[in-house]
């Protein structure tokens, strides 16, 4: 066997793998997982999330269980956001950062219980982090940790026809979980944490259960939906969607030599919480101002931006896309990237190189899209 059939042999592969197949799924490499980048279109997904719903199979990302009473002393010193202001069944976005402020993940911390916490991290990182939290949880006492990515199963219902469409299958109220909360109880007879929250910038609930169970939910789900459009959606649509709403991917926007300072992340960052890894670096870059800033960029011309591509004013280099794509919603080419500091200006022109081509551009303010409240 080559290297490369190796290579795919030993990739992964979520529960509802033969349903992707099923449904004619066009499957791709994804951080070691065999995964769904479209099932019918990548347009006609984000367009469904957009205005109806989509369902995502999100199975592939990992969650850590932190418990104890030192579970929160912990996670202080982990994180740069405050985990002291979670309420039981609240979350919030952070990072896992190195001293040097570099970022190692980003992720979500659920509160679940008065001293029990899910961390949620990206698929490509789980060995990594969990390697990164152990390495740290030694110098605290009265706290566990358990890597629980096995024994869970997630799907994105995301969509302004999501709320509609999941109702009828529980029992609880969905209008009562604000965003960015949660709520444990049964969807169709299956036991699972429901989260307000999403990665499309439109309304929306994660669900998560067991593995054994997510095959049913995911069927179930797609049957209640098909009355109000909803569609299956893969990776390209959640990657067009994020985009427009300019939330940062991990490896593109975010890595190890990127701050969240820098990646325009600073509502994230309280840094009069008392001590945690990476504190001192981020202090000094917010009182010197950020070295290189996240920019958005709109295309003036024909051509589509994509990551790698060189930003450049007149003759000088000043930047770097980290994310492009066609802009479904806007009906525009659109990308993300890092340009210096001082160069970071909306409105400014710049020249976006495309295979040998000055192609011209401009900086615009992100996100460049908002969803109608």
């Amino acid at each position: 066997m080559s290297t490369q059939n190796s290579a795919v042999a030993h990739l992964k592969r979520t529960p509802l793998y033969e349903q992707h197949l099923a449904l004619g799924a066009r499957i791709v490499e994804f951080s070691g997982w065999k995964m769904p980048v479209q099932y019918s279109s990548i347009l006609e997904e984000h367009q469904a999330v957009r205005t109806k719903a989509g369902l995502f199979d999100v199975s592939h990302m990992g969650e850590f269980k932190v418990e104890g009473n030192g579970a929160l002393a912990f996670l202080q010193y982990l994180v740069p956001n405050d985990v002291g202001r979670l309420a039981v069944h609240q979350a919030l976005y952070t990072q896992l950062c190195l001293p040097t402020g570099g970022v190692i993940d980003d992720l979500l911390i659920y509160r679940l219980a008065e001293h029990h916490y899910m961390l949620v991290v990206n698929a490509g990182n789980i060995a990594h982090d969990f390697e990164w939290v152990q390495s740290q949880v030694r110098h605290f006492q009265h706290v566990s940790m358990v890597d629980q990515s096995d024994t869970t199963a997630l799907l994105a219902l995301q969509g302004p026809a999501a709320l509609s469409i999941l109702q009828p299958l529980t029992e609880i109220d969905l209008a009562d979980i604000r965003y960015y909360h949660c709520a444990a109880a049964p969807v169709d007879g299956i036991n699972c944490i429901i989260s307000r929250t999403g990665y499309t910038g439109e309304d929306g609930f994660e669900l998560y259960c067991a593995p054994v169970d997510v095959v049913k939910l995911w069927n179930d789900l797609l049957a209640a939906g098909k009355s109000q459009g909803l569609l299956p959606a893969g990776l390209g649509a959640r990657d067009t969607l994020r985009l427009e709403v300019g939330l940062c991917l991990y490896g593109h926007e975010l890595d190890q030599q990127t701050n969240p300072l820098e990646a325009r992340l600073g509502w994230t960052v309280k840094l009069n919480k008392g001590s945690f890894i990476g504190r001192d670096t981020l202090l000094s870059t917010k009182e010197q101002g950020p070295q290189k800033l996240l920019i958005g960029i709109e295309m003036l011309e024909r051509g589509v931006p994509r990551g790698g591509y060189a930003i450049y004013d007149g003759e000088q280099r000043i930047g770097t896309l980290t994310s492009g794509a066609p802009g479904p919603s806007l009906g525009k080419n659109i990308g993300m990237g890092y340009v210096e500091g001082a160069r970071a200006i909306t409105g400014n022109a710049v020249q976006i190189d495309i295979r040998g081509k000055r192609i011209a551009a401009q900086i615009v303010p992100l996100p460049f899209y908002k969803r109608n409240k």
